[in-house]
């Protein structure tokens, strides 16, 4: 069985930050990823996704992200630069393998993964926010030959059947969706919560810049800030102008909640109803943490139990969790501050 002092379960923008910091200090390490290729979960997302973090937000420890700096990247631009990343810093990194159980030894930590067993002193847990996509059940009540996508598996217009489009959710990715896809065809964009939308320039400079020097974004999680923003949804970046437009050309209309899904009907929570043909679920993602077999870890929800990642378990870590400590934890640019924070707790176990 290989030994190392620290592996890294997830080779994403997380684990790459890590394991940066991790080969600075010659510490033996290794990065193991159920992908087949560096940068491979950004691939497969929608073809027209676009980050509303411009490239100068999207920074890795020691190496700037490539481009106009204060442009908007595409998914693919993510990917690679993340692939370039691990190239530049030739990073130790093992694709195609899936950790299928963590085990306590009794001097670290055991890892039965799809390529044989593995052994280490230290564990990061690197995974991702984007785990298991959240589906309602509701969608179990569907007729046969309605299409439903989740914007997990959601590609392009070309996957649909002709007649309107549901698009469920009302985060950014939902928004970009059904402004996309409003200009072609129908679309109903069910927000179940209002949502603040936010120009991505102000002034010229990105929204994010001020952000940046307000504090926003490294608000701790535990100051009155912090916990502010936490309790209020994130706001959607750009795409207001468009979807106005389209509501006014009569091809997108808001609707609230969706309530209800039979055969081809929905039903939203002001009691409307409408007919459709195609149902794309912008419902979120779930955590899936239960390859984890270590006591003390994750709470009665299966969630991570930690302080800024370090959890209650000696030599056992998290990192890029949604607000691990603050807003921009997991986003591109704030996931290296966390990671530098964790690598103080490795050093020194």
């Amino acid at each position: 069985m290989k030994t190392y002092e620290v592996i890294v379960v997830g080779a994403g923008q997380a684990g790459l930050a890590i394991g940066y910091y991790l080969k600075q200090r010659g510490i033996s390490c290794l990065l193991l990823d159920k992908h087949k290729q560096i940068g491979e979960a950004w691939r497969k997302r929608y073809d027209s996704l676009v980050l509303f973090t411009p490239r100068e937000q999207c920074d890795l420890p020691g190496l700037p992200f490539p481009g106009e700096r204060n442009g908007l990247p595409t998914k693919d631009d993510v990917a690679d630069y993340l692939e370039l990343y691990a190239r530049r810093h030739s990073l130790p990194i093992q694709l195609d393998t899936e950790v299928q159980a963590l085990l306590p030894l009794e001097t670290g930590y055991r890892l039965i993964t799809s390529q044989g067993d593995y052994a280490s002193r230290q564990v990061v847990i690197a995974t991702g926010p984007f785990q298991v996509p959240i589906i309602p059940q509701m969608h179990k009540r569907a007729a046969d030959d309605l299409v439903q996508l989740h914007t997990a598996h959601y590609k392009n217009e070309s996957q649909l059947k002709d007649g309107p489009v549901l698009v469920v959710g009302s985060g950014n990715s939902g928004a970009q969706i059904a402004a996309e896809l409003a200009s072609s065809r129908t679309v109903f964009l069910s927000m179940g919560q209002k949502r603040m939308f936010l120009p991505r320039t102000l002034f010229g400079k990105p929204v994010f810049r001020y952000f940046q020097a307000t504090g926003l974004l490294t608000a701790p999680i535990t100051s009155r800030t912090g916990k502010w923003l936490r309790s209020r949804p994130d706001p959607i970046f750009g795409y207001r102008r468009e979807l106005e437009k389209q509501e006014k050309a009569g091809t997108l209309q808001m609707k609230e909640r969706t309530v209800d899904l039979s055969g081809r009907t929905v039903v939203f929570a002001d009691g409307s109803r409408s007919d459709i043909s195609n149902v794309i679920w912008g419902t979120g993602f779930s955590f899936s943490y239960e390859w984890i077999n270590v006591p003390g870890v994750l709470d009665s929800q299966g969630l991570p139990i930690h302080t800024r990642g370090v959890s209650p378990v000696r030599g056992l870590y998290f990192l890029g969790l949604p607000w691990q400590y603050c807003r921009s934890s997991a986003l591109l640019g704030g996931v290296g501050d966390d990671a530098a924070y964790l690598l103080d707790f490795i050093c020194q176990y």
